[in-house]
C-alpha cells in the first residue's frame, strides 16, 4: 500500500484529481485536508499560498500510474507528488484496499 501526498491549488482541483483517479481504478480512496498554508521559493520569490492537501491510498502496483495521472491533471508546472509506504496498516483496511 502507498499513501500519495500532493498539495493542490483549490478544493475543486483536489476533488477533480481524486475523482479521476478513483474512476480510473488507480486509487482506493482519498482525503482532502483544507486550508493548509505552504511556504516555498519559486523562481527566486518566496511564496505563501493557501492549498488543499490531497492524500490518496493505492496499491503499490499503481504508483507510476497515479504519479503520471496527477502530473497530467494538476494545474502546477511542477506538482509535489510524494509517495510513502506505511510500516503498519490495520488488517481490515489493507484487505479492503487490496480488493479495490
Amino acid at each position: 500500500m502507498l499513501l500519495v501526498y500532493t498539495p493542490c491549488s483549490s478544493k475543486e482541483e483536489a476533488k477533480f484529481i481524486a475523482s479521476s483517479l478513483l474512476k480510473e481504478g488507480l486509487i482506493a480512496c482519498a482525503n482532502i485536508i483544507p486550508n493548509i498554508n505552504s511556504l516555498y521559493v519559486w523562481e527566486g520569490i518566496v511564496k505563501d499560498e493557501e492549498e488543499f492537501l490531497l492524500f490518496a491510498k493505492c496499491k503499490e502496483e499503481n504508483k507510476q500510474g497515479v504519479e503520471d495521472r496527477i502530473t497530467e491533471l494538476h494545474s502546477y508546472e511542477c506538482p509535489c507528488i510524494l509517495q510513502f509506504s506505511p510500516t503498519k496498516t490495520n488488517t481490515p483496511f489493507e484487505a479492503w484496499l487490496n480488493n479495490q
